[in-house]
């Protein structure tokens, strides 16, 4: 948020950011009358235009620090459906809605779109049987991904990443019945892309994943490697794709992952409708939060 909140700096535009985890610490209610009837200490909701869902924070530890954790974590629910009810107060008003963006986290419907609005789409299965997952393994080299969280949460943090699908028996049925999983084709890249949409505007750039064995299955794996990343001119078909799949899925931002291969063509892997770019913005100078401002604004405009 802080790249957003250079940018209303710079337009000398007034804010109001609500860090989540905080909301405990302040004043604030909701009314009938109409939509705007709510108020945050002294912001009320005619005072709103546009708004901005980042990485809300849980109010959960801030509320351990004075109650006990069962108390806590009662008090934490009560404020998620608060905000939540705030949350449906902004409708209309949002760059991306809390309910658009869980309604667009859906992969299988992703997929869907994409192939749709006319993405070449990698064969996939997604599944928790192993006769389907052995069928695909047997008619081409697959990779296995999680179909929703990628954190597995103990006492240190696990993250997983995408995997060749090395080897794979009837033997497995009983590991694979206890989740589902997106088994998917691999395709031979030539360089990953993340391509950052804005309203009609198209931030594309390469990750040159394949210089290092670790990368090369998921480019997410070379953290600190340092990967390239070049700023490119996608083909306009695909940026059409790129900027008809977002607003199907009833956004005004996305970040969305494709794959090149060596012959040039273009394969779609997914989209996040919260996804990072401020790493992108840094490295390539992209105006990625100009253009968000902008939208902002416009949304501001409308209302």
């Amino acid at each position: 948020m802080d790249y957003i909140v250079r940018e209303l700096n710079r337009k000398n535009i007034p804010f109001y950011r609500l860090n989540t985890e905080n909301i405990s610490a302040a004043k604030c209610r909701i009314g009938h009358l109409h939509i705007d009837d709510w108020s945050i200490d002294n912001i009320s909701g005619q005072d709103i235009k546009a708004a901005y869902f980042r990485r809300p924070g849980s109010p959960f530890d801030k509320l351990e620090q004075h109650y006990s954790s069962n108390v806590s974590r009662y008090l934490s629910l009560e404020w998620h459906a608060f905000l939540k009810s705030l949350y449906g107060r902004l409708e209309g008003k949002w760059l991306n809605s809390p309910n658009d963006i869980s309604l667009a986290e859906d992969k299988p419907k992703q997929l869907l779109l994409a192939k749709q609005v006319g993405f070449s789409v990698p064969d996939n299965t997604i599944t928790n049987d192993v006769i389907p997952a052995l069928k695909l393994f047997n008619e081409k080299p697959l990779i296995a991904k999680p179909l929703k969280q990628a954190l597995i949460e103990e006492e240190s943090e696990k993250v997983i990443f995408t995997n060749q699908v090395e080897n794979l028996e009837l033997e497995d049925e009983e590991s694979l019945k206890a989740s589902p999983v997106i088994f998917q084709q691999e395709i031979a890249k030539a360089c990953d892309l993340r391509v950052t949409v804005v309203g009609k505007n198209v931030f594309a750039v390469s990750i040159d994943s394949q210089v290092n064995e670790k990368t090369k299955v998921d480019w997410r794996k070379g953290g600190e490697l340092h990967l390239k990343h070049e700023v490119v001119e996608l083909p306009e078909e695909v940026k059409s794709y790129c900027v008809e799949l977002t607003h199907l899925l009833g956004l005004k931002f996305g970040a969305i992952d494709l794959i090149r291969d060596a012959t040039g063509k273009h394969w779609f892997l997914e989209i996040n409708p919260n996804g990072q770019w401020a790493w992108i913005e840094n490295q390539t100078r992209s105006p990625i939060s100009q253009k968000i401002v902008e939208e902002l604004i416009s949304i501001g405009e409308s209302n």
